[in-house]
């Protein structure tokens, strides 16, 4: 307590140093909470700007690799295309030079058959001259020669057969070299049918292949668009984060200024007595502190002690104020609230940080009437007392730290 009254006194004449230096100083008008608020909102508006930038660059990135998708799926057809068409072009030159081989053989046939023709045709153009000349074709010798006139007959019928089976002799292998030369011709047309396949086959190639490039192209052109959104992207979040952290800093500053101008206006409340017990009396204690309940029991003061319900013994870093269900509890300091909530073994609790490093917490109530982030003032109500959490009947646990260290809270309150 002593020690406590000390730091008072060293603030007192720090106050009256400061002061006194103000005057000889002119110091520079700390913004009000409005005008943070105004600097709050342009900060806001901005980050709301770079969000909204984000989002177009988010949906341009996706459309942009939605169009690579499709550009990528269109070139894989193509390729896939490329593919059965070089196995098109393929099979039809082997066919092409399959035909040529049977051309080759027909016109080895053909050649064949037309010096067999030219052959027969000659021997039979010589025998025929030979007998003119040597005059065994005269009608004349036939019938001097013959015998009788069935021989006669016999001879000319003879000499018209003879004749009659070179020409028949002559007329198929004519036919047959015909044939042949058909055949040649036909393979020739289907030869030449399937090269014009062929040239389509590579038109239709060369069409691709350029499908192809101009996919590639785009592709190309798409991965540096990808890469400029990134860039975008990158350089947006950059601004945005550094707003967001501007907007933290200001959201402080607002918290300060507020409690600031909330300290130099606010009047404590006084409390009213209650009956029974230890009362409490509105006036604060040294050091500002006002007792968190109108009248109470201690039972359990600050220190080791065995725990009630589980039966160790551990520290106990608050001290326990008896007094009935219902009770009302109040802030023994101004301060903002930075914890209202539901803890299994807290029960129902407030924590309330008085900006000088202590902080006050009040627990097991049977409900609280604060909220996080709220001011409340020394002596304003902030919930009632109950038997919430680990508790074996209405009480509340009433608890200081400073710094992040728990203290006795009744050389503050007692």
């Amino acid at each position: 307590m002593k020690k406590h009254r000390t730091m008072i006194a060293l603030a007192l004449i720090l106050a009256l140093t400061v002061s006194m230096a103000g005057a000889a100083i002119p110091e520079a008008e700390a913004a009000s909470s409005s005008e943070i608020r105004e600097q709050l909102e342009e900060l806001e508006a901005e980050q709301e700007d770079y969000q909204a930038q984000i989002d177009a660059l988010e949906q341009q990135i996706a459309e942009n690799l939605s169009s690579m998708q499709e550009i990528v799926e269109q070139k894989n057809l193509i390729d896939q295309q490329v593919t059965l068409l070089n196995s098109q072009i393929a099979n039809v030159n082997e066919r092409l030079a399959a035909y040529a081989v049977l051309i080759a053989d027909k016109q080895e046939e053909l050649e064949a058959a037309q010096a067999r023709l030219e052959e027969l045709n000659e021997k039979n153009r010589e025998r025929i001259r030979a007998m003119e000349e040597n005059g065994a074709l005269s009608y004349w010798s036939v019938l001097f020669k013959a015998n009788s006139f069935a021989d006669l007959l016999d001879r000319l019928n003879m000499i018209e057969e003879i004749a009659a089976a070179d020409q028949e002799r002559l007329r198929l292998l004519s036919d047959a070299a015909q044939r042949v030369a058909d055949a040649q011709a036909e393979l020739e047309a289907e030869r030449d049918g399937l090269q014009d396949v062929r040239n389509e086959l590579e038109d239709t190639q060369a069409e691709l292949d350029q499908k192809r490039a101009e996919a590639d192209a785009l592709l190309d052109q798409l991965r540096a668009k990808g890469e400029e959104f990134d860039l975008y992207m990158e350089e947006a979040e950059e601004r945005q984060a550094d707003v967001m952290l501007r907007i933290a800093q200001k959201e402080d500053e607002l918290d300060e200024a507020e409690y600031q101008e909330w300290l130099a206006t606010y009047v404590p409340p006084e409390t009213s007595s209650g009956g029974g017990g230890y009362f409490t009396s509105a006036t604060p204690n040294p050091g500002g502190w006002i007792t968190p309940v109108p009248w109470y029991i201690i039972t359990s003061p600050f220190g080791p002690r065995i725990h009630p319900i589980y039966g160790d013994y551990r520290m106990h870093y608050g001290v326990d104020m008896a007094c009935d269900e219902g009770t009302p509890i109040y802030a023994t300091r101004g301060g903002k609230v930075i914890v209202a909530e539901y803890d299994s073994s807290c029960g129902n609790y407030v924590t309330i940080d008085h900006g000088d490093g202590y902080r006050s917490i009040y627990m097991h109530m049977t409900y609280f009437v604060v909220s996080y982030g709220e001011y409340v003032a020394a002596g304003q109500v902030i919930g009632y007392v109950g038997e919430t959490g680990d508790a074996t009947g209405p009480h509340l646990h009433f608890g200081i730290s400073y710094n992040g260290t728990y203290v006795n809270p009744m050389e503050y309150v007692g």
